[in-house]
């Protein structure tokens, strides 16, 4: 199929694309939970999404494969959009995570744009939730947040206006070679040869770095097979709401960033999970990887995903609470101290070194061997600090949900919003039914905190 549009994707976006199959699918989810005004609030609020989706640009796009460079594919609008085809009302519900997991299992339909919003209304009638998914390769959590946000009621923000069309690429060049990105006229002037060669070199050297560090991670790996079970497919979610005050009350304590005592949490709340589930915590460190994103604020170009990351052993087995967060806060400050490009953590950026083909051919063998390259996913999602409302109904509640890579049990993702910290756990509902119990662990483990910080 030929793609009339020049918005390729990126490398990495190539790779999601690539890499997903039917029975792990590859999009991230929100699940936001509103405040219901009226009884029929659910159901106003269905019509809006779908009203206000139909003048949303990026929403119009679906995935298209192109001719040059061959195995790439392309971002390309869509003349028969139809909103009711993604936006969905679901019957009254009593749990809204049961209901978000069965759905997020569903794979997104390849063949339209790919996301979706369901609109959940609760069988109390109290409340309703809307449970947006966007195939990573459509959006990363920024551009996917600004679509979410671009249905939402207007306010003084400029994350949730309708995002405008994207600028015009330069006219260039795009040759299918590993790495290299678009080539213009001006580059083509052979005085700057000299720094096109060792830009080319130094990619090289540092996907050579990459992958021997990978290599090395994977070396005296310690984890627990409820984290890397053999996969169902299936998917289970759970949330956990956390008073950001407390989180704040422990990082001035101990010391450290916000984002270490979250990681710190989840490191303490799998040895908790480990422990009553009769598996055992002791001597257990599993590799979480901590997604960094490499986009600049308000840039345009490149698009896609820009992502590298830190890959951090969890210090499960250990058992002070302070401990664990004062190791993962050590070993957060040595991987930020060598930075984003180096280390196994940065593995998303060897994306960059495969060609198009490669991935497309690739793909499958990446995906199933993920759990080689990491344990579990930890990964932070941005929100506005303003309240946001659909239909005047005001949004209380958002959990982030990460996808689940084939090979892997558990992904968890992590928001602030007013005030508050949501923990978004996605799981493989055969390999973790006690999902609720982990959540469960997460709250157990913050009062420790407190308390063993006097607080």
């Amino acid at each position: 199929m030929t793609a009339k549009s020049s918005d390729l994707l990126a490398p990495l976006d190539l790779a999601f694309w690539n890499i997903e199959t039917a029975e792990h699918p590859m999009h991230l989810g929100a699940l936001g939970v509103f405040e219901a005004d009226a009884p029929g609030a659910a159901q106003h609020a269905h019509e809006l999404l779908a009203a206000r989706a139909a003048g949303v640009p990026g929403l119009r796009m679906r995935i298209a494969g192109v001719l040059i460079p061959v195995g790439g594919a392309a971002r390309v609008p869509v003349t028969d959009f139809e909103p009711l085809e993604h936006v969905r009302l679901t019957a009254p519900v009593d749990d809204f995570h049961a209901a978000a997991g069965a759905l997020m299992e569903r794979p997104l339909d390849r063949r339209r744009p790919p996301w979706e919003a369901h609109v959940l209304p609760a069988a109390d009638g109290a409340s309703f939730a809307v449970l947006f998914k966007f195939h990573h390769a459509l959006a990363d959590g920024l551009r996917a947040l600004t679509l979410a946000a671009a249905v939402m009621d207007p306010v003084d923000l400029p994350l949730a206006r309708a995002p405008k069309d994207e600028p015009a690429p330069r006219r260039g060049l795009r040759l299918p070679f590993p790495g290299m990105r678009e080539i213009t006229l001006g580059d083509l002037d052979p005085r700057r040869y000299p720094g096109h060669v060792r830009a080319l070199a130094g990619g090289a050297t540092q996907a050579l770095s990459i992958g021997a560090s990978v290599a090395r991670a994977t070396w005296g790996v310690r984890t627990s097979p409820a984290l890397t079970a053999d996969a169902s497919g299936r998917r289970r979610t759970a949330g956990v709401v956390l008073d950001l005050d407390d989180v704040h009350r422990i990082r001035k304590t101990v010391g450290g960033t916000v984002n270490d005592v979250l990681i710190a949490v989840v490191a303490g709340a799998v040895r908790r999970w480990l422990d009553e589930r009769g598996d055992g915590s002791a001597g257990v460190e599993p590799r979480a990887l901590v997604p960094v994103s490499r986009r600049r604020p308000r840039t345009a170009h490149p698009q896609g995903n820009r992502l590298s990351g830190y890959l951090v052993r969890l210090p499960v087995g250990e058992g002070d609470p302070l401990e664990r967060l004062r190791v993962v806060r050590a070993t957060m400050d040595r991987r930020k101290d060598h930075g984003p490009g180096r280390g196994a953590g940065a593995v998303a950026l060897l994306a960059d070194h495969v060609p198009p083909l490669g991935h497309r051919l690739g793909g499958a063998f990446v995906g199933q061997n993920a759990r080689l390259l990491f344990d579990l996913l930890v990964t932070s999602v941005p929100l506005p600090s303003l309240g946001l409302k659909l239909g005047g109904c005001p949004l209380t509640e958002v959990f982030p949900l990460a996808p689940l890579a084939q090979g892997q049990s558990l992904a968890v993702a992590v928001s602030t919003y007013r005030g508050r910290v949501h923990y978004g756990l996605v799981a493989d509902a055969a390999a973790v039914p006690d999902l609720d119990v982990l959540a469960g662990a997460v709250t157990d483990e913050v009062k420790e905190l407190l308390a063993a910080c006097g607080a």
